[in-house]
């Protein structure tokens, strides 16, 4: 019998995350204790930028933002905080969210790693480029590593994964 395999990935959904950013503009537009801030939030690229003119209306629209997110089915890890801290930008302050997309080098080596060392034995992970192969004779053992990665162990992985190509 051939070996079954799956990729692990990191895409996202970029309708999805549109209609996030249209409806945390809606309501921004619409909420009385935005009116007259100069609050904005727009997908500018392959980033998501949020404008006020404070820095806790900045950190109230990201609020905004992200429980339209996760409404959505888009993963929080998908946006790229690492200072959440609002710059000033003139008479405004802005924070600008990249959008991630893809398994960094580093958390690649971490999957493959936490497979080895916690999953089944039979089970082999390769990475190439964005994305990690798993193979493994088993089914079984493929579902033990989908559980695994999404389970307690997976939670130190920074990165939104996905199973596709279960074959």
């Amino acid at each position: 019998m051939a070996d079954s395999s799956f990729d692990v990935v990191s895409k996202l959904d970029r309708q999805e995350v549109d209609n996030a950013v249209n409806q945390a503009a809606k309501e921004v537009a619409q909420r009385y204790d935005f009116r007259g801030v100069d609050a904005s939030v727009r997908l500018a690229g392959d980033a998501i930028e949020l404008e006020a003119n404070s820095s806790e209306r900045v950190m109230a629209i990201l609020d905004v933002l992200e429980t339209k997110l996760i409404r959505r089915g888009v993963s929080l890890k998908a946006l790229d905080l690492e200072d959440r801290e609002p710059k000033a930008s003139g008479k405004l302050y802005r924070l600008v969210a990249p959008l991630r997309e893809g398994i960094a080098q580093d958390t690649a080596k971490k999957i493959t790693k936490l497979i080895r060392d916690q999953g089944p034995k039979s089970v082999k992970a390769q990475i190439q480029g964005d994305e990690v192969r798993v193979s493994s004779k088993s089914r079984d053992d493929l579902q033990a590593v989908i559980a695994l990665l999404k389970g307690e162990a997976g939670a130190g992985i920074d990165a939104a994964l996905q199973f596709a190509n279960y074959r």
